[in-house]
C-alpha cells in the first residue's frame, strides 16, 4: 500500500471515529438538575468540582481559574472551584451567588445542564426559576450547620415543583472529620421534615466539594458509606421527558403555520404523550374534533411523534384552532375552567393585592386573572398554615384564582406545562409570582353565562342615549364629588338617564366591610367597576367619584367597557391645595397619625397617564369644570 493510500485510510478512520463520537454524543440523554440550599453550603464549589473532574475545563479557563483563585478565592487551598460558576462581579466580591448560573458538562453516559441557585432568602425567586425545568435536585447541607431554614424552604419548593428525584448532599464532611454519626444525625432530621412534606424518597450522600469525596469517585474517608457517588447517581437518574411520553397526549399550539393557501398546520412542542397519523383529536377549549392528517417536521414528515418533539399537525377537517389552544386525544381531553386553587410563590417587592388584575401566562396562553381569595400562607419551617390576606416577597401561599375566560389545564403535579404559570404586572410587565394549579373550583364548572334577548344597546336606545361610564378620579378634597354632582344635574335637566356612584356613599352599604389598605382599595374599585358595568348594561350614563388611586384598577374598569364607553376625568388638584381645603378634616387626622393609609400622605396616588379629560380646580370653578365635562359627554353621545 502506498503512502498516499495509507494516509487516506488513516484519515478515513479518524473521520469515522469523529462521526461516531458526534453521533453518540448527539443521542445521549440530557439531565437537567439544580443545586440549592442555604448560603455557603458549597453549591458553586460542588458544580466547579463536577466540571473540573469531568474534564470540561479548557486550558485557558483553567489558567484563568488559577489566577482568579489567587485573587478572589480561598487563600492557601489551591483552586477555588466556586469561581467557575460565580461569574458575576458582585458575587465574587461578596463570596455569594445572587443569580442562577447555568453550566453544561457531559460524561461518556449522559449530558447535563446544572443550575446553581442562590441561597439567600431574598433570592428565592431565582431558585424557583432554576428549579422549574429540573429533573433532579441536589439539596446541599453544611455538615457543621445541619438543616437550616433555607434547607426547608428549598426542599418545600422543590417538592412543590414536582421534582421527585432528590439528593441530600451533606457537604464539607472533611470539616467534621468524616463523622458517620454527624451524617446520620442530619439525615434523620431531614427525613422527619421530608415525611411532613410528603416527600417519599431521597438519596443522602456524604461529600466534600472541596476535597472531592464521593463526587466522581468513592472516597476512602467514608468506608461506612456504600451508596453511589454523586456523579454515578446523576448518570443513572430517570428523566422527566421519558415519563411524559407515557402520559396522555397534550400539545399547546404556539402558532398557526400558514405558508400558503394550500397548507394550514398547527405548530408546537408536544408536552406529553404520543400522536400518530389518523388519531382522533380534540381542540380545547372549543371542544372541536378532527383527525390528524399529517405530522410535519423540519426534517420531514413523520408517522408518529412523541413528547419533546416540535411538530406541525394538519387536520382532516377545517377546525378553528389558534395560539393558546391545546390539542389532546379526542377521548382523553384535559379539563377546561376559569377558576382554580393554586399555590403562589410571590416574587415581587410589592405585596400581592387580591382583586387586582394581573396577566397570567400558562404555556402559550396569556389572559387576565385575579386572585379572588387568599386562603393561607405556609410557614416553611413548621408547614403551619397561617391566615393571610396578602403575600409579601418570597412568601408561599395557597389562593383561589379567576381568569377572564375558560382555559384548558391540568394539575401541575400531573403536567407542569399545563399547570404551571406566572403572574405579570400589567403596568410594569414584571413577573410578580410563579404558580402551580391544584384543581378547578367546582363552582367554575356549574356557572354558565345566560344569554338574554334585550341587550345593553337596546336598553340605551329606548333612553335615546349611549351607555357610558364617566370616571372621576383625584385626591381627597380635589372636588370630584362636587363636580360629578353638578354634571349629573345638568345631564338630568337635558333628559339624560344617569346614576351617580360616590365613594363615601358606596362605603355605607356595598363596601361597608372594606377598610383602606391597598388590598381593600383594590377590592373597593373592583366591586364599583362591576356595579358600574351592570348599570351601563341597563343603558345608563354612570358617573363615579372615587379616589381610585391605582392605575391598574382604573384600567381594569376601562377594559370591562366597550371601546369608547369609558371616560376618565382626572380632577387634577395639587396636594397642598386639597389639604388646605380639608373639608372633612381627613388630612389633619392623617398628619397627626390618627388615620393610616391615607392617599397622598402615607399611601400613593398614581395620576392618570392618558385620561380623556383633565380639569384643574385651581384654575376653574366646579361649575365651569362641570360645563366642560358635560360638553365632552354630549360630544361623545
Amino acid at each position: 500500500m502506498s503512502g498516499a493510500d495509507q494516509s487516506y485510510v488513516t484519515d478515513t478512520l479518524i473521520a469515522e471515529d469523529i462521526d461516531a463520537y458526534l453521533h453518540k454524543h448527539q443521542h445521549k440523554t440530557m439531565l437537567r438538575f439544580i443545586t440549592c440550599g442555604s448560603v455557603d453550603d458549597g453549591k458553586s464549589t460542588l458544580i466547579g468540582r463536577l466540571l473540573y473532574d469531568s474534564k470540561m475545563i479548557f486550558e485557558d479557563q483553567l489558567a484563568n481559574l488559577e489566577s482568579d483563585s489567587r485573587a478572589h478565592g480561598t487563600q492557601g487551598q489551591g483552586i477555588d472551584f466556586a469561581l467557575l460558576v460565580d461569574g458575576l462581579a458582585a458575587e465574587r466580591e461578596q463570596g455569594i451567588t445572587i443569580d442562577v448560573a447555568y453550566r453544561f458538562f457531559a460524561t461518556d453516559k449522559r449530558k447535563f445542564i446544572v443550575a446553581d441557585t442562590p441561597g439567600h432568602e431574598e433570592y428565592t425567586r431565582n431558585m424557583v426559576t432554576g428549579a422549574s425545568t429540573a429533573d433532579l435536585a441536589v439539596i446541599l447541607v453544611d455538615a457543621r450547620q445541619g438543616i437550616l431554614t433555607q434547607t426547608r424552604r428549598h426542599s418545600y419548593l422543590v417538592n412543590l415543583l414536582g421534582i421527585k428525584n432528590i439528593v441530600l448532599a451533606v457537604n464539607k464532611m472533611d470539616l467534621v472529620g468524616y463523622s458517620q454519626e454527624r451524617f446520620y444525625e442530619i439525615v434523620k432530621e431531614y427525613a422527619s421534615f421530608a415525611e411532613q412534606l410528603g416527600m417519599k424518597t431521597f438519596l443522602p450522600i456524604p461529600i466534600s466539594g472541596l476535597a472531592g469525596d464521593n463526587i466522581v469517585t468513592r472516597s476512602e474517608n467514608t468506608p461506612w458509606y456504600q451508596g453511589p457517588t454523586l456523579l454515578g447517581h446523576l448518570e443513572d437518574a430517570p428523566i422527566t421527558a421519558t415519563r411524559m411520553q407515557d402520559a396522555a397526549f397534550r400539545m399547546a399550539v404556539q402558532w398557526v403555520n400558514r405558508p400558503n393557501l394550500d397548507f394550514r398546520g398547527f405548530a408546537g412542542q408536544i408536552g406529553s404523550g404520543t400522536i400518530a397519523k389518523g388519531d382522533a383529536i380534540r381542540v380545547l377549549p372549543s371542544g372541536k374534533t378532527s383527525r390528524v392528517k399529517s405530522i410535519v417536521t423540519y426534517d420531514g414528515p413523520l408517522d408518529r411523534a412523541v413528547a419533546g418533539q416540535s411538530i406541525t399537525l394538519t387536520f382532516e377537517d377545517e377546525v378553528d384552532c389558534s395560539r393558546g389552544d391545546v390539542i389532546t386525544m379526542a377521548d382523553a381531553p384535559c379539563e377546561v375552567a376559569d377558576q382554580f386553587e393554586a399555590t403562589l410563590v410571590w416574587m415581587d417587592e410589592a405585596e400581592m393585592l387580591p382583586g387586582r388584575p394581573y396577566l397570567l401566562k400558562m404555556g402559550t396562553q396569556t389572559m387576565t386573572a385575579t386572585v379572588t381569595e387568599p386562603k393561607y400562607e405556609v410557614n416553611v419551617n413548621t408547614l403551619e398554615r397561617l391566615s393571610s390576606q396578602t403575600l409579601a416577597t418570597n412568601a408561599i401561599g395557597v389562593v383561589n384564582i379567576s381568569t377572564d375566560r375558560a382555559i384548558p389545564f391540568e394539575a401541575y403535579a400531573q403536567n407542569p406545562d399545563l399547570g404551571g404559570f406566572i403572574l405579570i404586572d400589567r403596568m410594569t410587565n414584571a413577573t410578580v409570582a410563579a404558580g402551580m394549579v391544584h384543581f378547578a373550583l367546582r363552582r367554575s364548572q356549574n356557572i354558565h353565562w345566560q344569554a338574554v334577548d334585550i341587550d345593553r344597546t337596546a336598553h340605551a336606545a329606548i333612553k335615546g342615549q349611549q351607555a357610558r361610564v364617566v370616571w372621576f378620579t383625584g385626591l381627597s378634597g380635589s372636588g370630584k364629588s362636587t363636580i360629578a354632582n353638578i354634571v349629573e344635574k345638568k345631564l338630568h335637566a337635558l333628559g339624560k338617564h344617569t346614576f351617580l356612584l360616590d365613594g363615601d356613599n358606596v362605603r355605607h352599604g356595598l363596601n361597608r366591610d372594606l377598610g383602606f389598605t391597598d388590598a381593600d382599595r383594590v377590592e373597593n374599585i373592583r366591586r364599583v367597576g362591576e356595579v358600574a358595568k351592570l348599570m351601563s348594561d341597563a343603558g345608563l350614563i354612570v358617573l363615579t367619584a372615587f379616589i381610585s388611586p391605582f392605575r391598574a384598577e382604573r384600567r381594569m374598569v376601562r377594559e370591562m367597557m366597550d371601546a369608547g364607553e369609558f371616560m376618565e376625568i382626572h380632577v387634577n388638584t395639587p396636594l397642598e391645595v386639597a389639604e388646605a381645603r380639608d373639608v372633612k378634616g381627613l388630612y389633619k387626622k392623617a398628619r397627626a397619625g390618627n388615620l393610616k393609609n391615607f392617599t397622598g400622605i402615607d399611601s400613593p396616588y398614581e395620576q392618570p397617564e392618558n385620561a380623556e379629560m383633565t380639569v384643574n380646580t385651581v384654575e376653574l370653578t366646579a361649575e365651569d369644570a362641570a360645563e366642560q365635562v358635560v360638553a365632552a359627554i354630549l360630544a361623545g353621545l
